[in-house]
């Protein structure tokens, strides 16, 4: 906090005060006074966590406590009467004001939180960073972590430990589970690099204090203004992620594929697809062995010969089930149009028992 905002109030008030009054920063170092001539005077304050009012050396003391209630200011009045007591309380609530609202203006961490909300015009964006002398002109990543159970750690700490460059990255806290990284990155950086950071910071919060977390990932931009828009990609990455790869625990926006284009599709088409699918027969009536056998064969690319080799199956055995599949629904899963239709389907079923929160 700029000394010289203490001293111009001090000076407003000097006429008021007829006594020496001023303020100590964590050192016991007059940074502003009534009388000049004090300032950079060593006052040899005992060190106190104390907010309360106390007396030392011939001065009445009391703390400065902001929203962290730590002190980083005590305010000093001459004296150990009871006026002096009372100077020092009316003081340290103005200037714990000052302070608040000083803080406030310029703290940076606050401008960014006001980006990814929405919560400042666009117009404002670059006047204010240009008040903040905040470097405009480099790529950032939001990445947001979410804590899946109640936990004792502070994955915040956590977080403020693993980038302790302040001026570079910035760590919002956003609600109870989640929290966002706005992470400086370099230019052209591809996005499996920052997996592969979001990777480590989820395997730093699950092995050392073992909370599971899940880590959404937005892309990378440019300039201060779409850092809501890669925020609100990361918030889509964990719900689509909830929903259709629930497995994860490092979703990036930029590999969502299809099921981002359904998520986004409304529940009446989506109800409205699955019927015209899946005429002869609802999805209902597949069994889970059918339904892993169909899983099996979408993630070997449709390979019957390999798919039965995974599923310990002989080939004649997985031939007889996907006929079985094509007879129930109409859809002969071996031909690449069948299957496409099929695998759709089978996410806009799983999308709409999800029932997702959207943004």
């Amino acid at each position: 906090m700029s000394n010289r905002l203490f001293q111009g109030v001090i000076h407003q008030m000097k006429d008021a005060i007829d006594r020496v009054f001023g303020v100590v920063d964590e050192n016991g170092i007059i940074i502003a006074c009534s009388e000049l001539g004090r300032i950079g005077e060593n006052l040899h304050l005992i060190p106190t966590t104390t907010q309360d009012a106390f007396t030392y050396n011939g001065f009445t003391f009391k703390p400065v406590t902001g929203a962290s209630q730590t002190p980083n200011y005590v305010i000093f009045v001459e004296g150990n009467d009871i006026l002096a007591g009372k100077y020092v309380s009316v003081l340290a609530v103005a200037f714990a004001n000052i302070k608040f609202y000083y803080d406030e203006k310029y703290d940076r961490s606050n401008f960014i939180k006001n980006i990814i909300l929405d919560n400042i015009l666009p117009g404002d964006i670059y006047l204010k960073a240009r008040e903040l002398c905040f470097n405009s002109d480099v790529q950032r990543t939001v990445i947001l972590i979410r804590t899946l159970e109640p936990n004792d750690v502070s994955v915040y700490d956590i977080l403020q430990n693993l980038f302790p460059d302040k001026t570079k990255d910035f760590i919002i806290s956003i609600n109870e589970t989640d929290i966002a990284l706005v992470k400086e990155t370099k230019p052209n950086i591809e996005s499996k690099h920052i997996e592969k950071l979001a990777s480590t910071i989820a395997d730093t919060i699950s092995g050392e204090f073992f909370v599971r977390a899940v880590i959404g990932v937005g892309t990378t931009v440019d300039n201060l203004k779409d850092l809501a828009r890669s925020f609100k990609e990361a918030q889509t990455a964990l719900e689509v992620g909830k929903v259709f790869d629930n497995e994860k625990n490092i979703i990036s926006y930029d590999n969502l594929g299809i099921s981002r284009l359904i998520y986004q599709l409304p529940t009446t088409l989506c109800e409205t697809y699955l019927k015209e699918v899946f005429k002869l027969g609802a999805i209902e009536n597949l069994d889970q062995e059918t339904l892993f056998t169909i899983q099996r064969f979408f993630e070997n690319n449709l390979n019957v010969s390999e798919t039965s080799r995974k599923l310990f199956v002989h080939r004649n055995t997985l031939v007889y089930r996907l006929e079985k599949i094509k007879k129930i629904t109409g859809l002969d899963l071996r031909e690449f149009d069948h299957a496409i239709i099929f695998k759709i389907a089978l996410m806009v079923n799983k999308y709409l028992k999800s029932n997702p929160v959207k943004y």
